[in-house]
């Protein structure tokens, strides 16, 4: 069985984006579409992933590096 590639959260996260966008506009009653509540639900989950994944990563760096990376160093003079 060949492997699924992995797309990367950012182009689902798009791809996903334009697919609801579209099925917005052609439903009239899109809160009693089943498949288009599925995309949705789909869209906000691939949201909080790339979230969570920006503030693990900002956590994993740790406060003192965050500040230096603010800071700019003083040229000596």
């Amino acid at each position: 069985m060949a492997k699924k590639k992995k797309t990367s959260l950012t182009d689902e996260e798009t791809r996903l984006k334009t697919k609801v966008a579209e099925k917005r506009v052609k439903l009239e009653n899109s809160e009693g579409d089943a498949p288009f509540r599925k995309l949705h639900k789909r869209l906000k989950r691939v949201q909080r992933q790339r979230r969570r994944l920006s503030i693990r990563k900002q956590h994993a760096m740790g406060k003192k590096k965050a500040d230096a990376a603010a800071k700019p160093a003083a040229p000596a003079a």
